[in-house]
């Protein structure tokens, strides 16, 4: 009766163990995984890039627009230009 009890626990110890997912399947299931985060990360960093893309080009325009009204400004002399500043020249005390 002992074998039998015993060679049952083995029967259904190795039942229990095969149904599990194989090794193969493991090492399948962790590559996808981590190509999955690596594709997540990238959606990321793309957007990430965007954003700043985004954030430059207003820049400029401000930049650009600032530019543009303090050239209208000094046109309808609402102001004066700013001075030009003297180079000096290297070598003398």
């Amino acid at each position: 009766m002992k074998k039998l009890a015993t060679l049952l626990v083995i029967g259904v110890v190795a039942f229990m163990y095969s149904c599990g997912p194989s090794a193969k399947e493991l090492e399948e299931k962790r590559i996808a995984d981590s190509i999955k985060v690596a594709d997540s990360m990238a959606m990321v960093m793309a957007e990430q890039q965007r954003v700043a893309d985004s954030i430059a080009k207003v820049q400029m325009e401000k930049m650009k627009a600032d530019s543009i009204a303090h050239a209208d400004s000094i046109a309808k002399k609402l102001i004066k230009p700013a001075k030009k500043v003297k180079e000096v020249k290297k070598g003398k005390k």
